[in-house]
């Protein structure tokens, strides 16, 4: 049914728990795993000094994100590829879909806290919208979940 499962993270417990799904899935059905982490290079356009010390910052967090999905899955005997890209979140995640032929998206419904909590789940949220393949959105466990 699945063969490319793609699952964009961006490191926070949202994403992870999304992670967990996609491990899943990607094993169940014998599909390769793609993890994607997006630096959202359009959120610093408007900062002249230092801009490339922050892009610099998020580019190495995205290296240890997609990092430790590739861990989990390799741990899980599931073929996994890894990616970082700058651009637009949402608009990086549809394209990455179409130009890898992914099947599924797993991802989860709110990234970081605060304002990128918001931001993050519109991201989500306009994948959902736009994408032309199914996409299954991951609530964060909370410790009431537990």
């Amino acid at each position: 049914m699945y063969t490319n499962i793609l699952v964009p993270t961006d490191g926070s417990p949202a994403a992870t728990d999304a992670i967990e799904h996609a491990i899943n899935l990607a094993e169940t059905y014998g599909a390769r795993l793609h993890a994607l982490y997006v630096v959202d290079s359009t959120s610093f356009a408007s900062i002249d000094a230092g801009s490339q010390v922050v892009v610099e910052a998020l580019e190495k967090e995205g290296k240890q994100a997609v990092k430790e999905v590739a861990e989990r899955a390799d741990a899980a005997g599931v073929a996994v590829e890894t990616h970082v890209v700058s651009g637009t979140a949402y608009r990086s995640i549809l394209d990455y879909i179409d130009a890898e032929n992914i099947d599924l998206v797993v991802m989860g419904t709110h990234g970081r806290r605060g304002v990128e909590r918001f931001l993050l789940g519109s991201v989500t949220e306009r994948v959902v919208r736009s994408a032309d393949v199914p996409v299954l959105t991951v609530r964060e466990k909370n410790e009431d979940d537990e």
